[in-house]
C-alpha cells in the first residue's frame, strides 16, 4: 500500500510550457494515471502542440476557477468553474483561455494511461 499527500503549489512547474503546470502524478509515483495542475493565463493555452489528438489516451479537464474554451474541429466549448470537459481518444481538442478573459483559469488535468500519444491535428 502507498499513499501520498502532495501540495501542487510545492512542486516545481515543468519548464518550456505555454501555461504553468506541474505534474502531481509523478511527485506521488503513479504509474497508470496522469495528474497535473495548471494555471492558464489570458492568452495561453494548455498543450505544447495546439490543436491535438491522442490515439489511447482518454483526457479530462476539470476547471477550480476561471473558465476554459476548449477548441474543437465542431465548434469552441465554454466550460466553467465545477465543470469537467473530457475528450476521447481520437478527438481534436485545444484547451485554453481566451486572450480578453476577466483572469486565469485553474485546471486539474487527467490523463489515463499517462502515454505521450498527442499528435497535432491539422484539420
Amino acid at each position: 500500500m502507498g499513499y501520498h499527500v502532495v501540495d501542487p503549489d510545492e512542486l516545481e512547474p515543468e519548464p518550456d510550457r505555454p501555461s504553468e503546470m506541474r505534474y502531481v502524478s509523478e511527485a506521488a509515483g503513479m504509474e497508470r494515471l496522469g495528474l497535473r495542475t495548471y494555471t492558464v493565463e489570458p492568452g495561453e493555452e494548455i498543450p505544447l502542440s495546439g490543436m491535438h489528438y491522442h490515439d489511447e489516451q482518454e483526457e479530462a479537464f476539470y476547471v477550480l476557477s476561471g473558465t476554459l474554451g476548449v477548441e474543437t474541429p465542431e465548434e469552441t466549448y465554454r466550460v466553467e468553474a465545477g465543470q469537467f470537459f473530457v475528450a476521447e481518444p481520437g478527438s481534436p481538442h485545444r484547451a485554453h483561455v481566451a486572450d480578453g478573459a476577466d483572469g486565469a483559469a485553474r485546471v486539474i488535468g487527467i490523463g489515463a494511461p499517462p502515454v505521450n500519444d498527442g499528435h497535432a491535428y491539422d484539420g
